[in-house]
């Protein structure tokens, strides 16, 4: 098999491009990327012709996502939505007969208690954030390219939080920008953590995701899968992994914090982004567990304090999404700053 993977140098392309390579099915994996990294191809799915990477795959995995910048969404969704789209509809024009999509929980609609939702609950996401318009706008995209192109076996993975070390720093200056340290994410560091009535999330270890990705790609299956591992994440859960004291505050006066420090140009994450957040539905993952026979090799808690350590560390990999922040650059070529 010929997989070609987009975004191929970024939190879930990294670990994607690992577990195709390690499969024996797999006799080459393409990664395309936007700029330019060893042992990947240049290419922009905004801006480049695409079908000639295409053509020849068996499959074609797109992963490739910008998240900045969130003050522009018209940018954002010019790379997304429109970059998607011509991802799409290039693997149709290659002949390619797999196309795997990474979607996301946040594409689905809001639901406030915890009774898990299938793979059929609606996908309209929360309209006041980018990120969950363009992953809702792109899932009715591919159901009318479902239906102008039945003979490609069209997959959607819909993982929760993905997370591992080597994307800590990363995902840090994503969401919390360059004031939030990570030094601080210390057990005993932090007495108390807000705990927020209702807000919880699911998670998943990029490499569990990668590995169902992987599945997806070599199996015949189709259609959407719910990729999260267990527990359920709240802010108690937190709590106890950083031997904080979990305090009640009312969700109303974190969303006006997290508003004040957008506003200030101290985050990056927009208040809006909190508000879909807080209404994310929990998700039933059955179907990857019985159809890939799925199972996630690393559980909530130790995928969290893999990604805790990783942002107190700085860690990072030699790609440019994930590259370590310059002055732990500095400190990895001089070896100052290092811990046993």
């Amino acid at each position: 098999m010929r997989i070609v993977v987009t975004g191929a140098t970024g939190n879930i392309g990294t670990g994607v491009v690992r577990a195709l390579r390690a499969d024996p099915q797999v006799e080459a994996v393409v990664g395309l990327a936007r700029r330019p990294a060893d042992g990947v191809v240049t290419a922009d799915v905004e801006r480049d012709d695409l079908v000639p990477h295409l053509r020849g795959a068996d499959a074609v995995v797109h992963l490739a996502w910008l998240f900045q910048p969130t003050r522009r969404p018209e940018r954002t969704w010019r790379a997304n939505v429109l970059g998607s789209m011509r991802v799409f509809e290039a693997a149709a024009t290659a002949g390619v007969p797999r196309l795997v999509y990474t979607s996301s929980i946040g594409a689905y609609s809001p639901r406030e208690d915890d009774e898990p939702v299938t793979e059929d609950w609606p996908t309209h996401g929360w309209p006041g954030a980018a990120y969950t318009r363009e992953k809702a706008y792109l899932e009715r995209y591919l159901d009318a390219f479902e239906a102008r192109h039945p003979k490609v076996d069209v997959v959607r993975m819909r993982p929760g939080f993905v997370f591992q070390r080597s994307a800590a720093t990363e995902q840090r200056r994503l969401f919390g920008g360059p004031f939030v340290p990570g030094s601080l994410v210390r057990p005993g560091l932090l007495p108390v953590l807000p705990d927020v009535r209702g807000l919880r999330v699911q998670i998943v270890h990029t490499d569990d995701l990668a590995d169902a990705v992987r599945r997806a790609v070599t199996r015949s299956v189709r259609g959407p899968f719910n990729i999260a591992t267990g527990p359920v994440v709240d802010p108690r859960f937190a709590a106890d992994l950083l031997g904080a004291r979990p305090i009640p505050v009312p969700a109303g006066v974190v969303r006006a914090a997290v508003d004040a420090a957008w506003r200030l140009h101290a985050i990056p994450a927009t208040p809006g982004l909190f508000d879909a957040v807080m209404r994310l539905p929990v998700m039933d993952t059955s179907r990857a567990r019985s159809e890939l026979d799925w199972q996630p090799e690393h559980d909530a808690a130790v995928t969290l304090q893999e990604f805790l350590a990783g942002l107190r560390e700085g860690a990072g990999a030699d790609t440019a999404p994930l590259a370590p922040d310059r002055h732990r650059l500095h400190e990895i070529a001089t070896g100052v700053g290092r811990h046993p």
